[in-house]
């Protein structure tokens, strides 16, 4: 982190925010993204950072029963007031309570799963993976044939626009679901309602530059912050962004840790 930003977190922990991107940042990529367990190496350092930063929050595209099973955060000690933020902040788990906050699935995306598995075999790409969400709906491309993830982009956009859907696009894959909610929105929504004096923010794919902006914004207002990019071969849309570039989750993991050796120590 940069030297001005590692003074004020160090002088004063519990006015921090530390907020982090799940797939791709707290856990590698994979083919099966129900085997896409947070990298543990993480989760000790969040759960040592997590007794004195101020709060540790996640801010993901997965529906927060899923960041909790494959993070394995629930009940752990040293997490007891972290806040999930489930499908880029339509969904909320807070550990303080252990409340969730689901909304009903929307209409738009129950008929989505209903006319999406005809609608990719007449462009040529039913072998995509679907994922359902509840909220959302994800097409992966992962280990198909290269640039039908591109092929797809313009009649996806398409689609959604018919149905009243937002289009977020990703690492293979491109996912329709509500609009009225993003990571900015909810990072802001952590920082109104915890005080925050600085913020840092982890994240890797296109799902994350709303949070990006919502730190740039808190930063003009006298709120600290750092960006930081999980890099990737596949993604390098916020590595000019990013005050902090970090070879994906395995660096993120050494960082948490050694961010952890200096504040909490074992």
């Amino acid at each position: 982190m940069t030297s001005s930003t590692r003074s004020a977190v160090v002088a004063d922990p519990g006015g921090t925010l530390l907020a982090l991107d799940f797939d791709g940042t707290l856990s590698h990529i994979v083919d099966d993204p129900a085997r896409a367990y947070a990298h543990p190496e993480s989760v000790e350092a969040l759960s040592r950072l997590g007794a004195v930063l101020g709060q540790v929050a996640i801010i993901t595209g997965r529906p927060v029963r899923q960041a909790l099973e494959l993070g394995g955060f629930a009940g752990r000690a040293g997490l007891d007031r972290l806040v999930i933020y489930g499908q880029y902040g339509a969904e909320k788990w807070d550990a303080r309570d252990g409340s969730t906050t689901e909304p009903e699935r929307p209409a738009a995306i129950a008929r989505l799963a209903e006319v999406l598995p005809g609608w990719l075999a007449e462009r040529g790409a039913a072998a995509a993976r679907l994922e359902d969400k509840g909220l959302a709906i994800a097409i992966h491309t992962r280990g198909i044939a290269s640039g039908v993830i591109s092929d797809l982009a313009g009649p996806v956009a398409e689609l959604a626009a018919e149905l009243g859907l937002a289009v977020e696009p990703g690492r293979q894959v491109i996912e329709l679901r509500g609009p009225g909610h993003d990571k900015g929105d909810a990072l802001r929504e952590i920082v109104a309602t915890r005080g925050s004096r600085q913020v840092i923010f982890a994240g890797d794919d296109l799902g994350d530059p709303p949070a990006f902006d919502a730190v740039d914004e808190l930063r003009s207002s006298g709120v600290g912050g750092l960006l930081i990019c999980s890099a990737s071969a596949e993604q390098d849309a916020l590595v000019a962004r990013a005050d902090l570039v970090l070879d994906g989750p395995d660096e993120i993991a050494a960082w948490l840790t050694e961010l952890a050796d200096e504040l909490a120590p074992a």
